[in-house]
């Protein structure tokens, strides 16, 4: 059962294997524990699709999601963005990241994620910056 989900920002360092904090502590993950929402998985082959080296691009994607699988937004992911898009209702930006938030909430996950203020907003979502010193 994983325990992580990886926001987008995530998945690009450990592509970039930088910040080396986060490989760190993406090593100390044992297999399985760590997953990437479909939404953020959509927008990394955005990524992909607009960069220069899409072949470059397309082999690293391709890595990363040998380590780190795809978890499928489902009806539980659409039932917890029904709850999360409510709650943020006045804001009319950021709709991958509430579909991001639910689809975490929906698994009962932490989202590792390098934009904690975004995420601190969304109902429910536990999240944790793997850049930050321990314990903050």
């Amino acid at each position: 059962m994983a325990r992580y989900m990886l926001d987008t920002n995530i998945c690009i360092y450990l592509i970039k294997s930088q910040p080396e904090e986060v490989a760190r502590r993406f090593a100390e993950c044992y297999v399985g524990d760590v997953v990437m929402s479909a939404i953020t998985f959509a927008e990394l082959e955005y990524g992909v699709a607009a960069c220069a080296d899409p072949a470059r691009e397309r082999a690293n994607l391709d890595s990363l999601v040998e380590d780190v699988p795809v978890a499928p937004f489902d009806a539980a992911a659409g039932f917890a963005y029904g709850a999360v898009r409510f709650a943020t209702r006045d804001s009319k930006k950021d709709h991958l990241d509430k579909l991001i938030a639910a689809h975490a909430v929906s698994l009962g996950v932490t989202l590792v994620t390098n934009n904690l203020k975004d995420f601190a907003r969304y109902p429910g979502v536990v999240a944790e910056n793997w850049l930050a010193p321990a314990g903050h």
